[in-house]
């Protein structure tokens, strides 16, 4: 009785480090992970995303153009601005 008392409360003890550590961990880890909106409405390739998401939207448009950037920054602008364009 006792051996199975002592491993009852091994196992509590590990599952409750376990679940403390892992909050920390989290934590610690949540700002790298989160999404943070940056404010793209200065930028050229936002402006002509914020445009095209208009024109679309009052002409009853689903289809948008492709737009391909090389900087992964600017395809991001542009993405926002069209979502900002459209009403979303």
């Amino acid at each position: 009785m006792k051996m199975i008392l002592k491993r009852c409360v091994w196992v509590v003890a590990v599952a409750v480090g376990i679940g403390i550590g892992g909050g920390a961990v989290q934590a610690v880890g949540a700002p790298f992970f989160q999404d943070h909106e940056q404010d793209y409405s200065k930028s050229k390739t936002y402006q002509q995303g914020m445009r095209e998401g208009r024109d679309d939207q009052a002409h009853k448009r689903d289809n948008r153009k492709k737009k391909r950037f090389k900087k992964d920054e600017d395809q991001k602008a542009y993405e926002s601005g069209y979502q900002k364009g459209r009403g979303n």
